[in-house]
């Protein structure tokens, strides 16, 4: 009898666990980084380029599988070249920093743990922090609320390596991870008349499930 009784609670202890692909993920965290157009007229003629990098994360709550709300935060800088209005004489370096908060609902086209390729698409609120700071003058900062939207494709990257995505799922409880492409729009205006200091951005990264 109590042989038995050992062999019961054992068990639980020997049971292999569920497999990633058997089971519903509930949380999303994003990390990714590319290139910001801003859609300020004449950027290439104060910062010496039309883009700049772009750097971001996120983490998002699943509402059901293909349904998600969630955060972002990103940072965007650049330096270039101050010039006075009258004469376009040169006044000094300019280091242009922003910082774009998004609240954004997401779908993702997914319908089966094990799919390989997920479209998806969103979009949400932002509010965008900004700062430059001209060199021997005063710096200019503020923030404005804007909007934004999202569209990309990500691809499955379990399968390429089954064992380290085990581990993953064993060792930290991630059950998908993802390599995805992106391309991001932000549209926030400020001053009268307004200027949007949004823009385009094109993103990829890596999507972690858990």
């Amino acid at each position: 009898m109590i042989l038995v009784l050992v062999m019961l609670l054992a068990i639980p202890a020997v049971a292999p666990a569920a497999e990633p692909a058997a089971l519903t993920p509930h949380w999303s965290v994003e990390v990714k980084g590319g290139f910001f157009y801003p859609d300020i007229e004449n950027w290439k003629d104060f910062y010496g380029d039309d883009r700049t990098g772009h750097y971001a994360g996120s983490l998002a709550y699943k509402l059901f599988r293909q349904l998600e709300v969630g955060i972002e935060s990103g940072y965007i800088k650049d330096r270039g070249r101050a010039y006075a209005p009258l004469n376009a004489l040169i006044t000094g370096n300019v280091v242009y920093e922003v910082v774009p908060v998004n609240v954004f609902v997401l779908i993702r086209g997914v319908f089966s743990e094990t799919q390989w390729l997920v479209p998806y698409v969103g979009g949400g609120w932002t509010r965008m922090y900004y700062r430059e700071k001209i060199e021997d003058q005063a710096t200019v900062r503020g923030s404005a609320d804007g909007v934004h939207g999202r569209a990309g494709l990500q691809i499955l990257l379990d399968n390429m390596d089954p064992h380290a995505a085990h581990n993953l799922f064993t060792d930290y409880g991630i059950y998908h991870t993802y390599l995805f492409g992106e391309v991001q729009v932000m549209d926030v205006k400020v001053g009268t008349p307004s200027i949007n200091i949004g823009g385009k951005s094109y993103l990829a990264g890596f999507l972690f499930e858990f």
